[in-house]
């Protein structure tokens, strides 16, 4: 997401910035839920399933079920990508806009198979996955003895309630675009509404990419012990050269003053 920003900046002066950036986000969405998906059930596996789970939870599945997810999640971005263009304003013919333009015969084919996709793959699929797979693990929690139980509880009702958050609006506008594709809502009223809330909606599912990181990095004790190690033997393998670096320096400038070093 972060690597697509500047691309995004260009995306309506030329068609490569244009497919680029329909090809980042489309690859972005269905990436990030699949994987948010796959750490829940890899979750889920460790502790509900923690004896059975020694088998499966190896390097070789792991590096199988990433490869199947963006083997995945390049199939389905595709379509748009193939599809996105360049198209004048209707209000300002000088000012582009890119996203896709389907073939008139095939149109509304194209959009209702894109809508349901998005929603099936998030609100259908991934979403039901997560939450039970949440539920199962806070059902072993409450029966242990562990100090850190409550921690935990806290961080998985975190988790699946950010998710919830940021991702239900955008798929229940997804939905209401659906409607609007089968004449349901075939206002110029709501269709205004829905273009507004499109925006609103795309805004507060990208945050989930920037809440991510927190979530399941910075807020986990283990990987935050492991960043304080990490960080700590750089910044003394640092200083120690810069001290080597100095007294060496001293030493060669002055001969006669004796250096006494701290390592």
């Amino acid at each position: 997401m972060t690597v697509s920003l500047p691309v995004w900046v260009h995306s309506s002066l030329n068609l490569p910035s244009c497919k680029l950036v329909t090809g980042f986000y489309q690859l972005g969405f269905y990436s990030g839920t699949f994987f948010v998906t796959l750490m829940s059930v890899d979750r889920y596996l460790a502790i509900v399933h923690a004896v059975a789970a020694m088998r499966t939870r190896t390097l070789r599945y792991g590096v199988i079920a990433s490869v199947t997810i963006w083997v995945t999640s390049v199939i389905m971005a595709t379509p748009q990508v193939v599809f996105a263009q360049l198209e004048a304003g209707e209000e300002d013919n000088y000012s582009l806009q890119c996203h896709p333009i389907y073939p008139e015969e095939t149109q509304h084919s194209w959009k209702m198979r894109r809508n349901f996709t998005e929603n099936a793959v998030a609100l259908f699929v991934c979403l039901p996955v997560i939450i039970f797979c949440y539920l199962k693990i806070l059902i072993v929690l409450s029966k242990s003895r562990n100090s850190k139980r409550d921690k935990a509880m806290k961080l998985i009702f975190t988790v699946v309630c950010l998710f919830v958050l940021c991702w239900v609006p955008y798929n229940i506008v997804v939905f209401l675009q659906t409607l609007q594709l089968l004449q349901v809502l075939d206002t110029c009223k709501a269709s205004q509404a829905i273009t507004s809330a499109m925006a609103f909606a795309e805004i507060i599912a990208l945050s989930h990419c920037c809440v991510n990181p927190v979530i399941y990095a910075f807020i986990g004790e283990k990987f935050r012990k492991t960043l304080e190690k990490v960080l700590s033997k750089y910044f003394r393998w640092s200083s120690q050269s810069r001290g080597a670096f100095t007294s060496h320096t001293t030493d060669n400038e002055t001969s006669n003053t004796p250096v006494i070093s701290d390592y």
